[in-house]
This record gives C-alpha cells, sequence and structure tokens, in this order.
C-alpha cells in the first residue's frame, strides 16, 4: 500500500487485503486460468482486492510454485481493455508509469495526452522511482527517448519535471512570492512576444505552496487567473502541459477528476486514459477524486463508470472506484475541504468582477439614432448596423439613443426595432435597450404569465441580484405593471417556495462582512437541523439563514459548516430537499460561493445537448454583459475546457449569434 506522510489519513481506495497469503493467492490465479477457458471473476475479484505489494508478493510466490511469470500468464488468458486493466495492476506504480510513457512514445505520432498527465502530476519520489523504473525495464535513459521524441518549449518543460527537483519546503518567501508575479507578468502580458523560460522557470521548481500563493497572488495583481494569462501567451502541447501543471498545483485529484469526467463524456470512451488513472491513484488520493467528482460534475464517479462500460472490465474499475458517492452514507470528510476550497479559492471577493461591454468612446447618440433610422427605414432591414450599434454601447447610452430617437423622429425606438426584428434577435436587442430593473421585471412578469409558471427563471433572477437591484427591480414592476411584484409572487407560488421567493424579493439582506462567532451559531443551527426533526421547520431555519445573511458572512458559515460536519452545506440541501425549494437553495449558495460560476453553469446547460434553451442564453448574455461576463467567461473555459465564444457558436446562427458573440466580447 502506498506510504502516507506522517500523521495524514490514507485516502486510496484499495487497502491491504487481511490475513494475507501470498501463496494461496497464487495458486488459486493458477487455478482460475488452469484447462480450457479461464475465470475472469476470480482473477478480477482476487487482484482489485490487494494492495500493489501484495500483488507483488502474489507475483513472486507464483514463480516459485510453478517456474511461470504470472503478468505473461494474465496476458495470455485475458484480452482487451480487461487484460491492460489487470497487467496494469499487477506492476509497481513506477513500473505502470514507465510502461506508459513508453507505450506514448512508440511508434508513430506520440501521445503528448499522456506524457503531460503522468510528468505533471507525480511528486519527486514518484519521478526518480518513474526514471530508474524506465531504465530498469528497458535498458534505456528516459530523458534521452522524450528528447528524441518532442521538441520546443513543450520538450523543454517535460525535461524540467522529469528532473524531480521541485522545492519541496513549505516556509514561503513573500518578497519571493512578489518576485515571480512581477516576472511572469513581464514574461507574458507586459512583455511582446512571451519569455518562456520564466514559465518554466517558475513552474518547474518552485514549491506547490510557494506556486499557490503565486496564483492568488497573480490574480490580485493583474485581475487575471494565472491560467487566462497561459491560454492568452502559449500554444499547443506546451499551454496544454503548463495548465495540466497549474492545475496539480492547486488540487492534483480535482486535475484526476477532471481527466476522468472527459474520459467518459460524449461518445465514446478513453480507455487508455480511464485505465491508467484509475490504476495510478486507487492507493493514493481516489477518494479525494472521487469526492471532487460529485461536488463538480453533480454525479458520482461510480455511476459515471457504471453506465459507461460493460463486462468484467466495468466490475473491476467499480471495485478500484472503491464505493458510490449517489449512495446514502457515502461521504468522505477529508474530502469535504477540499471540495471547499475549491470554490474558496476563487470567491467573488477576491475578484475584480468585470463586464464585456463598455461605453463607447466618442459616443454620439445622434448619429447613433440617425443610424437606427437609416437601418429600419424602407425595404428590408439593416441587421447588422443594429447589432453593432447596440452591443457596443452601455446601457445608459442606449438610453440616451431612445431619448434621442424619440426628438428627432417622434417615433417609438422599441417599437420600431419590434416591428422590424423578429425571433430570437427580437428578444436580445430589444432587452439590451431596456434598462436592467425593467428588463428583469418583465423576465419575472414572463415566468409568470399564462399556464405554467418558470421557476428556474425566477430562482436565477431573485438568487442572485443585489439588494440594490432588487430593490429597482420592484419598483420597475410597479411602474410597468400596476401591482407589486409580492403580489404576483403570492398569487403565482406556493409553500416554502413562496417565502423563500418573497424574502429575496424585499432586497433585505445583510450587507456588513462576517461575524465569526455568529457564523458559528449559524452553521450549527443548520447543522442540528439538517440532521433530524421535521422537513418543513429545517427550510424555514435555511431560509432566514440563506436569504438574510450578507454573502462574505455566508461564506464563514460554509466555512463553519464543513468544519462542524465535514459535509458541504450545497450537498446537505441535495440530500435533504427536493424541487422548487432545493433549486432555490442551491441556486443561492452557488451564487454565494461564486457568481460568475453559477451563471457559467446556466449558460453550459442552456446549450448542451439538443437544443438549445435561448430565452436562458438571452437573459443571462444581457443581465451580465455590463456586470460580469468576463469573468463569466473565464469560469466557463476553466470548468468546460471550451470557451464561451466557441460553444455560441456552435449552439446558434445567424444575426442571433452575431450579437450574442459582440456581447460575449471576445475569444478564450
Amino acid at each position: 500500500m502506498a506510504k502516507t506522510a506522517q500523521g495524514a489519513k490514507y485516502r486510496g481506495s484499495i487497502h491491504d487485503f487481511p490475513d494475507f497469503d501470498a501463496s494461496q493467492d497464487a495458486e488459486a490465479l493458477y487455478t482460475a486460468m488452469k484447462g480450457f477457458g479461464s475465470d475472469k471473476e476470480a482473477i478480477l475479484e482476487l487482484i482489485t482486492s490487494r494492495s500493489n505489494r501484495q500483488r507483488q508478493e502474489v507475483s513472486q510466490s507464483y514463480k516459485s510454485l510453478y517456474g511461470k511469470d504470472l503478468i505473461a500468464d494474465l496476458k495470455y488468458e485475458l484480452t482487451g481493455k480487461f487484460e491492460r486493466l489487470i497487467v496494469g495492476l499487477m506492476r509497481p506504480l513506477a513500473y505502470s508509469d514507465a510502461k506508459e510513457i513508453k507505450d506514448a512514445l512508440s511508434g508513430i505520432g506520440t501521445d503528448e495526452k499522456c506524457l503531460i498527465e503522468i510528468l505533471a502530476s507525480r511528486t519527486n519520489e514518484q519521478i526518480h522511482q518513474l526514471v530508474a523504473a524506465y531504465k530498469d525495464a528497458y535498458e534505456r535513459d528516459l530523458e534521452a527517448d522524450i528528447i528524441g521524441d518532442t521538441s520546443g518549449h513543450f520538450q523543454k518543460m517535460l525535461v524540467v519535471l522529469l528532473q524531480g527537483t521541485r522545492e519541496e519546503d513549505d516556509v514561503v518567501s513573500e518578497d519571493l512570492v512578489q518576485q515571480d508575479v512581477q516576472d511572469l507578468y513581464e514574461a507574458g502580458e507586459l512583455k511582446w512576444g512571451t519569455d518562456e523560460a520564466q514559465f518554466i522557470y517558475i513552474l518547474g521548481n518552485r514549491s506547490k505552496q510557494h506556486l499557490r500563493l503565486v496564483f492568488d497572488e497573480y490574480l490580485r495583481t493583474t485581475g487575471k487567473p494565472i491560467e487566462a494569462s497561459i491560454r492568452g501567451e502559449l500554444s499547443g502541447d506546451f499551454e496544454k502541459l503548463m495548465l495540466a501543471v497549474v492545475k496539480c498545483i492547486r488540487s492534483t485529484p480535482e486535475y484526476f477528476a477532471e481527466r476522468l469526467f472527459k474520459a467518459m463524456k460524449g461518445l465514446g470512451t478513453r480507455d487508455n486514459t480511464l485505465i491508467r488513472i484509475m490504476v495510478s491513484r486507487s492507493e493514493l488520493d481516489m477518494l479525494d477524486i472521487r469526492e471532487i467528482f460529485r461536488t463538480k460534475y453533480e454525479k458520482s464517479l461510480y455511476n459515471m463508470i457504471k453506465n459507461d462500460t460493460s463486462g468484467e472490465y466495468k466490475k473491476a474499475l467499480l471495485k478500484l472506484c472503491g464505493g458510490d458517492d449517489d449512495a446514502a452514507g457515502q461521504f468522505f470528510p477529508e474530502a469535504a475541504q477540499v471540495a471547499y476550497q475549491m470554490w474558496e479559492l476563487s470567491a467573488v471577493a477576491r475578484v475584480e468582477l468585470k463586464g464585456t461591454v463598455r461605453a463607447a468612446n466618442d459616443f454620439n447618440p445622434d448619429a447613433d439614432a440617425k443610424a437606427l433610422r437609416k437601418a429600419m427605414k424602407g425595404l428590408g432591414t439593416d441587421e447588422g448596423t443594429i447589432i453593432d450599434i447596440v452591443t457596443q454601447r452601455s446601457n445608459a447610452q442606449r438610453q440616451q439613443i431612445r431619448q434621442t430617437f424619440k426628438s428627432h423622429f417622434g417615433r417609438d425606438l422599441m417599437a420600431d426595432l419590434k416591428s422590424e426584428l423578429s425571433g430570437d434577435l427580437a428578444r436580445l436587442i430589444l432587452g439590451l435597450m431596456m434598462p436592467p430593473d425593467h428588463y428583469d421585471a418583465k423576465q419575472l412578469k414572463k415566468a409568470m404569465e399564462g399556464a405554467g409558471t418558470d421557476e428556474k427563471a425566477l430562482i436565477e433572477i431573485l438568487a442572485t441580484r443585489t439588494n440594490a437591484e432588487i430593490q429597482a427591480i420592484n419598483e420597475a414592476y410597479k411602474e410597468d405593471y400596476h401591482k407589486s411584484l409580492e403580489d404576483a409572487l403570492s398569487s403565482d407560488t406556493s409553500g416554502h417556495f413562496k417565502r423563500i421567493l418573497i424574502s429575496l424579493a424585499t432586497g433585505n439582506r445583510e450587507e456588513g462582512g462576517e461575524n465569526r462567532d455568529q457564523a458559528r451559531e449559524d452553521a450549527q443551527e443548520i447543522a442540528d437541523t439538517s440532521s433530524g426533526g421535521d422537513k418543513a421547520s429545517m427550510e424555514t431555519r435555511f431560509m432566514t439563514i440563506l436569504c438574510t445573511r450578507s454573502y462574505p458572512h455566508l461564506r464563514r458559515v460554509f466555512q463553519e459548516f464543513v468544519k462542524m460536519t465535514n459535509y458541504d452545506v450545497e450537498h446537505v440541501i441535495k440530500k435533504e430537499m427536493s424541487g422548487d425549494v432545493r433549486d432555490a437553495f442551491v441556486a443561492i449558495v452557488q451564487s454565494v460561493k461564486n457568481k460568475p460560476l453559477f451563471f457559467a453553469d446556466k449558460l453550459y446547460k442552456s446549450m448542451k445537448g439538443a437544443g438549445t434553451d435561448e430565452k436562458t442564453l438571452t437573459r443571462i448574455m444581457v443581465s451580465r454583459s455590463e456586470i460580469d461576463l468576463l469573468n463569466v467567461r473565464r469560469e466557463f473555459i476553466e470548468k468546460y475546457d471550451k470557451s464561451l465564444h466557441k460553444a455560441i457558436e456552435g449552439d446558434t446562427s445567424g444575426d442571433f449569434m452575431k450579437a450574442l458573440l459582440a456581447l460575449c466580447g471576445g475569444e478564450d
């Protein structure tokens, strides 16, 4: 079994088998492979129930008892993915890594993703063992083989990582942190062209603790996460390698959770990646990977494997996984802390919020009004001009254009646009032309109109707006519809869901900072109500805290809750509640944790799968364009490994797409 640091808990899913007898296991495997056919069930059951150390002893006993090589016999008896998985488990980790790298370098073409995954994620000690195992197994020098098969900055960074000389001292110099931030900034953002050597030296040699502080300080100093600068300054396999290094510095289990998700999502499974990770992490950090996987992708690793694989191969992978986190009671305490850190590191409080649409320089409302009138006059409509003007002006400037249009032509610009445009483009352009509070009021009205209520829209708006925004929406709603928002919500919703929405719609959330004593009390109260008692009182207590406390205070409450219970409050809500009440509370929690990420998720879901939810897509692009759409973009590419620009391009078309891309403001 892999060694753990002194005092650290073991986080693997595979343990030493109790009452282990290597000779007995060797005999059992020999019997399973003897005669015609083989007992695959017995082979997988035995090998996935032993630690790697024990498997090596079984291998030795097998050779002593039968004069045969166990791995050679397994290769002969088994086939395909199942064989690759079982044989991978039979090798010591360093030799398994060596074999993966040898395969990645052999034949036509190189599997750069495999090289990146292994060399970016291993510790100094694991790298040294890998280099020695490669030499022993193939009588070749790993560094020489990598130099012979790769090139450029990608090759240089791989060679640096191969040295296994990353600093390991946790004592960090603040001066050196500041210096490294400055050096990285000057090597990339401030330089014409990029000084790749600085990126290689700093990211390849500094300690993890030091680099985490560098990343935090880089964000504070430049307003950009280091990942955004890497994407902007580097390219190709070198860019992918550096991003993998950054991800592993931040959280190695999160990096592997993401790799596993990508290996199984979409059509076809990347089995080599799936096998390599499940084998290599089963005795290191599989429990943390599982917990982060469920937190990040809202499904268990176990269930995804179950739905994506089959036969003995599936059974063996599920044994390595070690449990289903969607099952009752399956939650790993230490990983809750990791889950908390995932969003605490990127909490909104540390990031400057930026929109993608800003006030136009040299703004001339007369010229814009005339250009819009010309675009709509006569036969046909010049949609391009309308899109260019409306998407490149701030909302305040658009209101001036409306006024000027009426003064010049005695016509209502909104009415003219409505008659000239249609469909999704009309909804988008008209939304941009409305003041934000009136736009939100209209979206709420539409969500409550007709048969059925659009609860998701109600939640999205009321759970994410500030007090000032909510108060402005209330006034706009009263002005436009001659009815209070509270009355409208009361007549269209019911029960606890109604109470939550009305509480949010008052716009009376506290606005101070955190109060640590109060936060501990709030966390304790949530913990007490969620561990027993009736559902109604639990929902009432959650509502009192989640709908009234300030964002900074709630962030502290969530942290205290994790410390007390080892559970993420979001997980508890999903487990204990249901329906619209659950969705409303989850939206509040996600908004408190990281509002741009909440909107990035909503945008992704509006475009994934068959069909597009144009209403949600339009509503978010309009409402966030001057607030935090740049931050939403960054969260989008970080989580989904695809830019918002590309997603819009692939999922929409025509003038609607052009207008959305203009609002998006750029390709990441």
